[in-house]
């Protein structure tokens, strides 16, 4: 939906005056992709990617880690930001975290937790930290990895899954339709758009799981290219049809040139594997 969203918003604003296509990318979280493009397209001006934490997280993580990171990319901006949420079923008997956490520490295995990616990953992270923080052995937490948000949002809501860890931003169309409950928001304080939604700090657990999305160039990538893509973003995200698709999407912009980027990645990196670490995924 972001590399989506900006290949229209840089047509709709003539940033870029060629046809921009878009595809996905399916495999380990990116894992595989990264392989091919860190590999084969180097020197590539005219393919780029969006990608989000697992660009760190798969290069850190023991199981299925993937040698190749984000400094194997010239990162050129930052763009969006969102944050990890704890959801229930709207039927489920849990109204708030601190009572779902009460019977997961009670019986691990009594709850089976679903997340749009594999284990190790960014939704695995979002389901079992604020368990860690809570006392329990995130280990003994039964994560089940469904190929894509959608897909574990259809097990919640099919009863094949108690409880789901995913980003916030992505809820909103289910919280509307009144299809699911979201228990806490792993964000600093609460969401415009849940206000109604109490933080993990909120409720006793000392949680937070920040969810960037950037925008990524070739690790070779020529200075004239660079140059064009950090003007042709910056005119982007300062655009009204920029702020138009933030609101419409429920998104929330978080602006950082290459250069406060690439800090900012390195800073996040070092953060994961504390948290790998803790969680003993580190590899």
């Amino acid at each position: 939906m972001t590399a989506r969203t900006i290949a229209k918003v840089l047509t709709e604003t003539k940033a870029m005056d060629k046809p921009i296509s878009v595809e996905n990318k399916p495999g380990g979280g990116g894992a595989v992709f990264m392989a091919e493009y860190a590999t084969k397209d180097v020197k590539d001006n005219y393919k780029l990617f969006v990608s989000s934490p697992p660009i760190l997280i798969n290069h850190l993580k023991k199981e299925g880690n993937t040698p190749y990171g984000y400094a194997d990319t010239t990162p050129i901006a930052q763009l969006t930001k969102d944050y990890g949420a704890i959801a229930v079923a709207a039927n489920s008997k849990y109204k708030d975290l601190k009572s779902l956490l009460d019977d997961l520490k009670a019986d691990p295995t009594k709850l089976t937790v679903a997340g749009g990616s594999a284990p190790g990953s960014m939704d695995h992270l979002v389901s079992i930290l604020p368990a860690f923080k809570y006392g329990i052995d995130p280990k003994k937490v039964k994560y089940v990895s469904y190929d894509g948000g959608g897909e574990a949002v259809t097990a919640l809501l099919g009863g094949n899954a108690d409880v789901l860890g995913t980003d916030a931003s992505s809820l909103d169309q289910y919280v509307k339709a009144g299809k699911i409950r979201v228990l806490a928001v792993a964000a600093p304080q609460r969401l415009g758009s849940m206000k109604d939604v109490p933080t993990m700090k909120e409720q006793g657990v000392d949680a937070e799981f920040l969810i960037w999305r950037g925008f990524f160039g070739p690790k070779n990538m020529d200075a004239g290219a660079k140059k064009f893509w950090d003007d042709a973003i910056k005119k982007m995200v300062d655009s009204d049809a920029w702020k138009k698709e933030m609101t419409a999407n429920n998104w929330q912009t978080d602006y950082k040139k290459s250069e406060d980027f690439k800090a900012f990645l390195a800073q996040q990196e070092t953060q994961l594997k504390d948290m790998l670490t803790a969680l003993g995924m580190q590899k």
